[in-house]
């Protein structure tokens, strides 16, 4: 478990950054901002805003260039969000569940079958979907630059395989810190535990967890699947991950740099999008190789073990008005 002790000290570690890429402004403008992510260093969304980096670094002849600190080096996702918010750090790519309780129209995307595929997805964040997300970090001192889809989210554990939401029962799964995400295992008959994302393997070895549920992707960068042998396709969630950036830093950029930063990383999606693709297959054959068992759901016993969730989030106004232009897009 992270202890405080540990997490003060990414804290200073954030801060010293800071006051390094403080110190590095020059009067034309040069900056080296700072980034973080709790993935490999190898995976899509570390890569792309590596990218991005590269993208600054050519636009502005070294000018601007972008420093980023992958596998957690800073902490877990939800201290990255309060060191962007702070301006610790710069720019951190966070999953949109850990934002769920702060930014509510992050709700709408993290609800369980609200998307039906990566294509319906897709479609919706290229939308307004996606600018009206981005726009509601503007209320809490992080500007959204970028949204990564993700792939679709399923469970996997320890003990069996899951065909029916009667084949959670009893077994305790981990879940972000999302108030969606623990209603929702608890009306599959799982038992929620909120974790860290890096706590995660240590968990199922344990036998802490039973099981946990994320993409394809991070299942195998993770080695989560060397714990836990079952995979099944409930294709609950495709939730995606978001990019954001301390308000308080992007307003610090000359307004030639903030309109060339915001367009990079626009354009950074497609880049991780091809990296995405390409690696998920690999993933999956990993895993099958590895001795994992894959199995399909009843998907239909699914959505309708989750309805009175979606029911739930329908009276919020917003939640609705766009759930149903996500709906609109299927």
């Amino acid at each position: 478990m992270t202890t405080r002790r540990q997490v003060l000290g990414g804290l200073g570690a954030a801060c010293a950054l800071a006051a390094t890429s403080a110190g590095l402004r020059a009067g034309d403008g040069s900056r080296l901002l700072t980034a973080t992510d709790v993935h490999v260093k190898d995976y899509p969304t570390v890569a792309a805003v590596q990218w991005i980096g590269r993208e600054l670094e050519r636009a502005t002849d070294g000018r601007l260039r972008l420093r980023l600190y992958h596998s957690g080096q800073l902490g877990r996702e939800s201290e990255a969000i309060d060191m962007a918010r702070f301006g610790a750090i710069d720019i951190t790519r966070v999953y949109s569940g850990a934002l769920n309780n702060a930014f509510p129209l992050t709700q709408a995307l993290s609800l369980p079958y609200v998307f039906d595929s990566v294509a319906h997805l897709r479609r919706a964040l290229d939308g307004e979907v996606g600018a009206a997300v981005l726009r509601d970090f503007d209320r809490r001192e992080l500007v959204g630059l970028a949204i990564y889809d993700c792939g679709a989210r399923c469970f996997y554990n320890v003990r069996r395989p899951i065909r029916t939401p009667a084949d959670m029962h009893g077994l305790k799964f981990r879940v972000p810190a999302s108030d969606i995400f623990m209603r929702m295992i608890r009306l599959l008959g799982g038992n929620p535990t909120p974790l860290a994302y890096g706590e995660v393997f240590s968990a199922l070895q344990t036998h802490l967890i039973d099981g946990a549920e994320n993409n394809l992707r991070s299942y195998h960068s993770s080695r989560q699947f060397e714990a836990a042998r079952y995979w099944s396709q409930t294709q609950h969630s495709y939730a995606p991950d978001v990019l954001l950036m301390s308000r308080r830093s992007f307003d610090s950029l000359r307004a030639d740099d903030r309109a060339l930063l915001l367009d990079i990383a626009r354009r950074s999606v497609a880049v991780m999008r091809s990296l995405w693709d390409e690696s998920e297959a690999v993933a999956r054959a990993a895993v099958v190789a590895g001795g994992v068992r894959i199995n399909d759901c009843d998907l239909p016993a699914f959505r309708a073990a989750v309805q009175p969730l979606l029911d739930e989030y329908h009276r919020d106004p917003a939640i609705e008005s766009l759930y149903r232009r996500i709906r609109s897009l299927a």
